[in-house]
Formats: structure tokens, sequence, C-alpha cells
């Protein structure tokens, strides 16, 4: 199983009923396999903070119940998590938080063990597959006996491999009682003062019942050398050194301080191998324990096998030169609604504040367009705040970008904000009819659930209408001439206005292109327009006519537009 779909079946062999998430890599996966288990009612929700809040519903009703995101999905959830960390659980609850060091597919390295800490939730973090089925289980266990929400931490290199797992049945636990009690399930101040000293004695009772928990073991071989370590690096410690003695750590937090003091008496020298912060090595070197970290070992990225040879062994790595490979930047793909509508931008000069999506793209040659990107739902604020800081005028050669599924994830908020306190930007939300940056997933306006159910759509439309916009507009995204008349038209309006470019991701199932663009050969002069936008599909030929890939080519048109000599033609494929 890979590490995302064992950590659904330990879900399902846990009991749990309940599963809400919003799509991030590298955590994805999780909920598209726990949707498959018709046992456990499973939903995408438009961000992660509702999602966690939908879990810890479920779990004061009594029931077993999940929430999975990425690491920076964890930072929209932190609003909850802190909270409920105060109050506890019923039915036991956990959160899956899946970490990217190496900065795969995020715009941050964070490390959700920091704010585990900040926020006083433990921490589990399997090591392969078997045991990312078998610590959501154990987390349930821990969750309900210790009235905590628990933490399942991967990273990509985890969620994204396979190893063997063994099944076991399911076991549903009879639902628990709901009970009214306010002095634990509502934080206010009163309420929340005795739960912080509550909170303050179970983090300390975890410590130490952890030093006889059977997920931190203490493996004994060579006591020359000692690792502690958790998570995929274990894994890197045993092929590097096979003799080691290892201090492998199940819970990441708390520390199980006499268990880790045991250890690193009885080994010469100590090294602590984790990868990102210094979460662990912080706090052994505090209690006193000489041991080598991050002097030795990167903050940054991944590690590796090798990393132990090099710096731990001294053994001379020899690097091998890369293979001599074409250059193959990132781009947008063949037909891509997105670069049809950064094309006009770019031709027009105007600037984009960008969001989270596949159409971040647009801020590499040749489009080169978007010019900042923070986090989700963040352009419509960047944007707002530039007007604010700069004045109207300054703003009428920008707009902000965002797509659909990130729009109703925060961007409604924002757009919320710009209509409130009286802003004159203009907004693009790019509608491809999904999240396509995670595969393809739905969300509130694509009528269709997690579990595949047809339901009502979200109408962006009528939702941006709502709040009093007068000028929102809905547009084709290749109707390239008719979206340059509505940009210039409403970047110049001193009002909040809103552009819908519409048209569906290439790359959605049941798509039919039933047209290819060729090439008329006698009639190319040769300008390269056609070549601006970056189409993958399009190359230029040894005496500069234009060829185009019948088998990438999707029929968008949007090359045939560009070229004013009628040398591109749309033919049926």
């Amino acid at each position: 199983m890979l590490g995302n779909e064992a950590i659904a079946r330990g879900a399902y062999e846990a009991g749990v009923k309940v599963s809400a998430a919003y799509p991030g890599t590298p955590s994805t996966e999780i909920s598209e396999y726990i949707a498959l288990y018709d046992e456990i009612y499973a939903e995408w929700s438009p961000n992660e903070k509702v999602a966690t809040e939908v879990a810890i519903g479920a779990s004061i009703s009594g029931v077993r119940a999940m929430a999975s995101m990425k690491h920076v999905g964890v930072n929209v959830a932190s609003d909850p998590l802190y909270t409920v960390s105060y109050s506890g659980v019923n039915g036991g609850l956990v959160l899956v938080a899946a970490d990217d060091p190496g900065l795969y597919s995020s715009q941050n390295e964070q490390d959700t063990r920091c704010v585990a800490r900040a926020a006083m939730v433990p921490v589990l973090e399997p090591s392969d597959s078997q045991e990312a089925k078998d610590f959501v289980k154990i987390a349930y266990e821990l969750s309900e006996k210790y009235d905590t929400p628990v933490i399942v931490r991967t990273t990509t290199r985890l969620a994204h491999s396979q190893g063997t797992v063994t099944l076991e049945e399911r076991k549903t636990p009879d639902d628990k009682a709901y009970e009214r009690n306010p002095a634990k399930f509502v934080m206010m101040p009163a309420n929340a003062i005795g739960r912080h000293l509550y909170v303050e004695q179970r983090m300390k009772a975890l410590a130490e019942d952890g030093c006889e928990l059977a997920i931190n073991q203490a493996e004994y071989r060579d006591h020359k050398i000692g690792f502690i370590t958790s998570g995929i690096p274990y894994q890197y410690v045993r092929e590097a050194c096979p003799d080691a003695s290892i201090l492998k750590l199940g819970m990441v937090h708390p520390l199980p301080k006499k268990l880790i003091e045991e250890f690193a008496s009885k080994v010469d020298t100590l090294y602590i191998f984790e990868e990102l912060e210094p979460v662990i090595e912080e706090q052994v070197r505090s209690w006193g324990i000489a041991a080598v970290g991050k002097e030795l070992f990167t903050v940054q990225g991944e590690y590796s096998a090798n990393m132990i040879r090099e710096k731990v062994l001294n053994e001379a790595i020899t690097k091998k030169e890369p293979a001599k490979v074409p250059a193959r930047p990132p781009i947008l793909c063949p037909g891509c609604p997105h670069r049809s509508v950064f094309s006009v931008l770019s031709r027009l000069g105007i600037h984009a504040a960008g969001d989270i999506g596949c159409y971040t793209l647009g801020a590499v040659p040749p489009l080169s367009v978007i010019d900042t990107t923070i986090c989700m739902g963040a352009s419509i604020s960047t944007l707002h705040g530039m007007e604010k800081a700069k004045g109207k005028d300054y703003i009428k050669n920008w707009v902000a970008v965002i797509g659909d599924s990130t729009f109703l994830h925060t961007g409604v908020n924002s757009l919320m904000n710009m209509v409130y306190n009286q802003g004159t930007g203009t907004v693009m939300i790019l509608d491809n009819s999904t999240t396509g940056m995670t595969g393809h997933q739905d969300h509130a306006a694509t009528g269709k659930t997690l579990k595949g159910e047809t339901v009502p759509a979200i109408s962006i439309y009528h939702l941006c209408q709502s709040m009093g916009i007068a000028h929102v507009t809905e547009v084709d995204a290749f109707d390239t001439k008719e979206l340059e008349r509505i940009v210039k038209e409403e970047t110049a309006r001193d009002a909040v206005s809103v552009i819908i470019a519409k048209a569906p991701c290439v790359l959605l199932k049941g798509n039919v292109f039933p047209e290819k663009c060729r090439p008329a050969d006698d009639k190319c002069k040769k300008c390269g327009m056609c070549l601006k936008p970056g189409c993958p599909a399009l190359t230029k030929n040894t005496d500069g006519t234009i060829a185009i890939d019948d088998t990438m080519c999707n029929g968008c048109g949007l090359c045939e537009q560009l070229c004013k000599f009628g040398a591109i033609e749309r033919v049926k494929a």
C-alpha cells in the first residue's frame, strides 16, 4: 500500500465514522481511499479549518473522527486545533498532517511538530506503510485514553512510497454517549483556565507513559554509535548504519525523557537524525545530554542514507553526473484555459497578484504575469492592500487571480473584505471546474461530493453578486477578444469587479476534444506570435515555420486566434 492508502486503512480498521479534509499534496489520497469505504462518511470541506471543526463535532457527538491535510493546511486549521487541545474529545479525534521536506509541492517547508508543541497536542510519526496503518489505530486509543486530539505526522516520502501491509478486520467501538458538559466543551475564559491545567497534566502523563509505549523502541546493537530518530529518517539510519544502536521514536511529542536519558547513557556518541527543525535535538540538549545534530545535518530538504555515510561515516560519496536531458521547466498543459487568460493579461501589460494553484505557473516565462504568491486566498487581500497603500490609480494595471476551488477555500472572505472596505480592484476567478493542482478533486461548485454523489452546485457568479458586487461577468476563457475587452473595461472601474473566466481543465475525465490545430506553412510569416504563450504543443521548424504536435494539441484555438495571417486552422480530430 501507499502510505496514504495505509492511513485510510487504519482509519477503517479503527472504526472511524467521519472523515473530513481539503485536498493538498501530499495528503490528498488519504481521503480518496477513505471514500472507498462505505462505513465511513467522507467529505471534501471548503478548507482545513472547516474540516477540523467537522471532525471535532463528530468527536463531541461520540464517534471516532479524522481530519486530513498538508502541513500548510494545519495553519488554516490551527484556530480550532489549539482550542480542541483544551477541550479534549469524546470519541477519538485524529488529525493527519503531511509535511513536505524538499518542497515538492508547497510554498514553505514548515515542521508540524513545532505547531503541535505550541498547541500541546501529541504527535505520532510512522516510518513505513505498516506503521502508517497501525499508528492511526494507536492514535485513536491514545486520544480516548488521554482525552486529547492526536496528530499523525507523515511526510511526502512516506505518503507516496509503498510497503507491505498486513490487514485486519474493522472494529467499531460503541458510540460514546454525549453528555452536556459546558465546562469541558465551552471554551470561554473561565472554563479554559481549568482545561489548561488539565492539558499540562495530560502532557506530563503522556511523556512519562511514553517510556513504556511499544512504539518508542530502543534497538541496541553496537554501542559506539547511537541514533535518536523517527519516521522515514529511521529507514536511512538502518540502511547506512545497520550495526548502530537506535532509539526509534514513534511518539515524537511529548518526548519520553527517561527513555532518552537511558539510551544516551549507553552509547558513546549520540546523533539526532531528524528532518527539518531540531525539535527533538533542542529538547534533548536542554536536559544536559550531549548530542550531535544540526551542526552536522541540514535543516533544509529531505535526508538520505548518503547523508549519514558522508557526515557520520566519513565516506566519500561519488556524485554521478546528472543525465544530460533537455531542460523541462514547469509549464501549463496544452489547451489549459489559464494560458489563454494569461496571454491576454500579458498582452495588456497587466500584473497579477496570484494564489495557490496551477495558475501560479503564470509567474514564469514566457507568460510572466503573476507577481505574488503567498497562500490560499491571499491574491485578493494582497491586491486590496496595494490599493490602500498606494491608491486606486496604482492598481489600474493589476488584477487578483484565483482559482474556483481556492476562491471557495479562503477567497470568499477576502472578496467580502474588499467590498466591505470600499476597494476598487478587479478579481479574476479562473473557473476550471475542479481542484486542479492536487489531481482533480471536486468542490462545492462542481456539483459532486467526495463520495461521488450529485448535489446542487454553488454558483460562484451568484455568490459574488450576493455580496453586492454590481459588476460580475462570466466569459469563456478561450474567447480572447471578449476577455480582452472585459479586462480593459473592468480594470478601469472605480469599483470592485469580478471576472469569472470559465473553461474546464483539459485533464478532466470525460473531456472530448473534437478538433486539432494544424499549421498552414504556405501562409506562415514566421512572426512567432503563436509561440508567445508557450504552449508545449507548438515548436519551430528549422526554416522558422510552426509545427504542432498532434499528440499534444487539444484544439483550444489560442494559437489560431493569435495568428493574424490564417496560418493556423482548426480541423476535426
